[in-house]
């Protein structure tokens, strides 16, 4: 097997070729928090909250930095800043109302196109029918015109011979 390390901050791509296993991982040591804390606490205001709070629990000294570079560059967390919070509630419930509707909308259009093709099947079995109670009508119409049938007559049906 092969092993490719990258440095913190390369850019990079990668294209498997074959069936690969992969493993990564966002890499913050103490030589980069300051950098690692600055972008995450600006790009996931949820997840940095998350991450303070571990912080403290297991690494003080890197929890008073970060509340440090908080106070120096005036960035408020998310889950301080009430402001943040009801925008974001907002906008999840302008989503969720969205998915909602586009739900409903789906359901609306199989329920027509059901309906629909119930019409067809319902409007096709009515024509075969009446196709079949027409059949023959041409005749007895042709032979009213001639004079040899009055209204009410049956249509006489002849023998046919079995060598046919």
């Amino acid at each position: 097997g092969e092993t490719v390390f990258i440095p913190h901050g390369w850019w990079h791509a990668v294209l498997n070729v074959t069936h690969t296993v992969g493993i990564t991982q966002n890499y913050c040591s103490r030589r980069n928090f300051d950098e690692v804390w600055i972008q995450t606490r600006a790009g996931r205001k949820k997840m940095s909250c998350s991450w303070l709070r571990r912080l403290e629990e297991r690494h003080p000294d890197l929890a008073r930095r970060a509340r440090e570079l908080n106070r120096r560059d005036g960035f408020v967390m998310w889950e301080d800043d009430p402001v943040e919070q009801g925008k974001w509630r907002k906008k999840k419930a302008e989503k969720e109302r969205k998915k909602k509707e586009r739900r409903e909308r789906k359901k609306k259009k199989e329920r027509r196109e059901e309906e629909e093709e119930e019409k067809k099947k319902t409007v096709s079995s009515s024509r075969q029918r009446s196709k079949k109670e027409k059949w023959g009508e041409h005749r007895t119409a042709e032979r009213r015109k001639e004079g040899t049938m009055e209204d009410g007559d049956d249509v006489v049906m002849r023998e046919v011979s079995p060598d046919y």
